[in-house]
């Protein structure tokens, strides 16, 4: 019989127990559950709610199902539904009447609950440990290749010189807020919901506080009826692992566009990419491809929480046990994607030589001549257009800027000195970008100093989750 089939007279139809069982997915958080058993075991006893006999027949049974499912012995079973029933009810076929007495003062709703904050919590460290390689690999490119010039780009059309190392950098600090913004969600995680019961709270005398303690929270909810229906937490990581996903698209269409034989900017490892089945000569950025098609998926995740929440009213109803597969699929393949892309930076090749020519043929030093005219004191605007019919003027004449003499120039205006030719040089026009987050050597070697800084400090941070996670795991040892 079900572990709540009291009141029901007839068996449940074999659909149905298909349709609403969670074991197929929630089976992952066995650890958790085993985790928040033994700590609530403890307070029981603690509380004079259970005898220490029974606290000391259940702690033993846990850790010894523990060890089963560790060891690909122990069978999950649909009929049970859950991770919880399934756990419980093996506990009390080992231990008899002790087990029964586990669930004592807690529901299913605040039990998944707290499983569930316990596994982010885990899953956070984890993905932060990833994030930092990757803005670790960031760096090191970025020194790697600090003397590389290359053409900016806005409207996917050239617009000024850059560092090369300056672009590396632009997305070193979307890392770090997309950090941040995982500190955030580890903050919303770090709430201990247990004991809210159902919603209301329990008859029993429970020590709350000792439990969080115990699970090493941070913050207790304040409302029991906030703490078995809140799925905040879960949102605010979807948002995190979409907003991420959505800038590592954006770095997948760069690496895409860079490493074909239009740009030729970068080589990808052949480790990181694939060939084709019918053309010998491809070699293909599918694993960047991937990852800019799988951004879809993280956003759907988000939105289907989003949709989830929105109508349904308190306390806890079923739907929410619709949250955890999009975040166990946005984990699985946010890890992925950081690894790879730390690995593929890691082995890229960069062609600066092949960029800096490309620099030379264009007007991305257009700018920097006009510029240089008002700086002699025309108006930009003014600067602007003469510069422009400069440009009209090579295009007609198969030239560049640096190729003007200093009569054709002084044709344009009375203003062009010798000095001109110098000031359109590739290196000055970078040189001269000085302010503070601008692309000049100096600036970017600020930029990749203070990325290195950030970087301690989030290891920092990286350091106490884990000790935290560690800490709760010693429970099932």
């Amino acid at each position: 019989m079900k572990l709540w089939g009291g009141r029901f007279t007839k068996a449940t139809d074999k659909n149905v127990e298909a349709f609403n069982a969670s074991i197929q997915f929630d089976c992952r958080m066995y650890a958790e559950d085993i985790c928040g058993s033994i700590a609530h075991a403890t307070m029981l006893a603690r509380q004079g709610i259970i005898s220490d006999a029974d606290k000391d027949a259940i702690v033993n049974g846990l850790k010894q199902i523990f060890e089963q499912i560790e060891h690909d012995e122990f069978e999950f079973s649909i009929e049970l539904e859950d991770i919880h029933m399934n756990i419980e009810k093996r506990l009390t076929d080992a231990i008899g009447e002790a087990g029964k007495r586990l669930h004592t003062g807690r529901s299913r709703n605040d039990q998944v609950a707290l499983d569930t904050h316990l596994y982010l919590r885990r899953e956070i460290a984890d993905v932060a440990g990833l994030l930092i390689q990757l803005q670790q690999s960031i760096v090191k490119a970025a020194e790697k290749y600090s003397d590389v010039i290359m053409p900016g780009y806005t409207h996917l059309q050239r617009a000024q010189p850059i560092l090369f190392s300056h672009h590396l950098m632009a997305y070193f600090s979307m890392l770090s807020r997309d950090f941040e913004h995982l500190q955030f969600a580890w903050n919303m995680a770090d709430r201990m919901p247990l004991g809210a019961g159902a919603l209301a709270g329990t008859t029993y005398p429970l020590d709350q506080p000792y439990v969080a303690d115990v699970l090493h929270f941070g913050k207790l909810y304040d409302n029991s009826m906030d703490a078995v229906s809140d799925r905040d937490y879960i949102i605010v990581f979807l948002e995190f692992a979409a907003v991420l996903m959505m800038h590592l698209s954006r770095l997948s269409e760069e690496f895409i566009l860079w490493s074909s034989s239009e740009f030729k900017f970068i080589e990808l490892d052949d480790s990181h990419c694939t060939g084709s089945s019918i053309m010998p000569q491809k070699k293909n950025p599918d694993i960047c491809e991937l990852v800019r098609g799988k951004t879809g998926r993280f956003y759907g995740h988000l939105m289907a929480v989003l949709t989830m929440m929105k109508g349904i009213p308190m306390a806890y109803d079923k739907d929410m046990q619709e949250d955890k597969e999009g975040v166990f699929d946005a984990i699985d393949n946010l890890k992925f994607a950081l690894t790879i892309y730390a690995a593929m930076i890691d082995k890229m090749t960069v062609n600066g030589k092949h960029m800096r020519d490309v620099l030379e043929k264009d007007f991305s030093n257009a700018t920097d001549m006009a510029d240089y005219l008002a700086k002699k004191g025309l108006p930009f605007r003014e600067a602007h257009a003469v510069v422009g019919k400069a440009v009209h003027y090579c295009i007609e004449h198969g030239k560049v800027l640096q190729q003007l003499s200093l009569e054709e120039l002084q044709a344009m205006s009375p203003l062009f000195e010798q000095d001109i030719h110098h000031y359109l040089d590739i290196e000055t026009c970078v040189a001269q970008r000085r302010t503070y987050n601008g692309t000049a050597p100096e600036s970017v070697a600020r930029q990749i100093a203070s990325g290195k800084a950030v970087v301690t400090g989030e290891e920092g941070q990286l350091q106490s989750w884990n000790s935290v996670v560690s800490s709760v795991y010693e429970l099932i040892k």
